[in-house]
């Protein structure tokens, strides 16, 4: 098997080293970008390098199924031809008579299944290798949402840490004036976000997903993993980073019209960066963590729901909360004006029109609390009300 393994691989890097030699030809003059590492790759024609044991393996059995296809492919075709050609009737040949033959019967269908069977074995035992996610080190749970991750750390180092990670607002704003500057390069153009997923190296992680809205899916190239988030269900995948560094990945289900803003981001540490790590987001927590029963000025709670909604509403409601095509503006909006408070808070715990406006419940009663009374309190809404995060508790129960 090893000997298999290492004339396929000889011939993998025969074909990958050809197709980079023909990706980087004279094209390659007008790149604007460098390649990510961790990440996609300038004209890329290859898988991207592996950094787990599972990724290695799919990347084999990617050119073990391609140079076999290719064998037969060529192999078949060529008999094909050839016999067209040599026993053409402008020669004399004549069609022969038979209708059928049992070894030609027999030929075709043993050969066809012992291919198969050569072929399904690798493939079986690196599949049943990636479904088992017994004996994680560290299970985080990644809840997809229109358009961003949630991630919380439920088992491991690390338990108890929750937090939302979003594309980099300043790359969004690049987006929305049609992308990087001419002459500017941004190699990681949209792939960028607030928070990282950090985990440590050489560590067996167990990924949960599962989605707030619509279907999403986590996928890390680098990894060798892809697994749908799928609201109502649970599904897992995991893996172990062999390499520290930065490694990049997308939402790979299309999950509404912001797809294309939903990246993945994972930071691989050291054990011991990690830990450091850990002590601080919990230090932060601790300090972020706000008491419910706590009454806010209409000041001090509108600064606080200005930040929120930056990071949070800006990407489909605008700067100014005017929306734009199925997106509805907040600015003179009769919910944010309606002085029911409880109608605009539930429609940011359970949202509204088939997810078309998520659910934001994993947003904690005072930031809620907070961007609704910016809301009520900015551009043309200048109502006076205030929302206090015991109102949103309530209401959350």
């Amino acid at each position: 098997m090893k000997t298999m393994k290492s004339i396929w691989n000889k011939l993998a890097s025969l074909l990958a080293t050809a197709g980079v030699w023909l990706g980087t030809g004279t094209l390659s003059l007008a790149a604007a970008v460098n390649d990510l590492p961790g990440g996609p790759a300038v004209r890329q024609l290859n898988l991207p390098p592996a950094v787990t044991a599972i990724a290695r393996e799919q990347q084999w059995l990617h050119w073990f199924m391609l140079i076999i296809c290719t064998v037969i492919f060529v192999g078949v075709f060529s008999v094909m031809f050839y016999s067209i050609w040599k026993h053409r009737k402008s020669l004399g040949h004549k069609p022969a008579t038979f209708h059928e033959s049992v070894t030609v019967e027999i030929i075709w269908t043993v050969i066809p299944f012992i291919i198969v069977i050569l072929m399904a074995l690798p493939a079986t035992k690196v599949v049943v290798a990636l479904k088992d996610t017994s004996n994680a080190d560290v299970t985080i749970k990644a809840t997809g949402m229109q358009w961003k991750w949630g991630y919380a750390y439920i088992k491991g180092e690390g338990e108890g840490i929750d937090f939302v990670s979003t594309l980099d607002g300043e790359q969004r704003e690049m987006s929305n004036n049609g992308g990087p500057k001419k002459g500017e390069v941004v190699d990681d153009y949209l792939f960028k976000v607030d928070n990282p997923l950090v985990v440590p190296v050489d560590k067996k992680i167990r990924i949960i997903t599962t989605a707030n809205d619509v279907i999403h899916a986590f996928a890390v190239p680098a990894f060798g993993i892809k697994q749908d988030a799928i609201p109502g269900f649970v599904r897992d995948t995991w893996f172990r980073a062999e390499k520290i560094g930065d490694y990049h990945g997308q939402c790979q289900e299309l999950c509404g019209k912001e797809h294309a803003y939903m990246p993945i981001h994972v930071k691989v540490v050291s054990a011991e960066d990690y830990s450091k790590w850990v002590e601080g987001e919990k230090k932060k927590m601790a300090a972020l963590a706000d008491d419910p029963s706590k009454v806010w000025t209409l000041a001090e709670i509108t600064q606080r729901g200005e930040k929120v909604y930056a990071q949070n509403c800006v990407a489909c409601h605008q700067t100014n909360g005017k929306g734009g095509g199925a997106i509805k503006a907040l600015d003179a909006a009769a919910v944010v004006l309606d002085a029911d408070k409880t109608k605009q808070i539930k429609i940011l715990l359970n949202g509204q029109n088939n997810g078309a406006m998520p659910s934001w419940k994993a947003l904690s009663d005072t930031d809620i609390a907070a961007v609704i009374s910016y809301t009520k309190n900015h551009w043309s809404n200048q109502t006076g009300q205030l929302v206090q995060p015991a109102e949103v508790a309530a209401l959350r129960k």
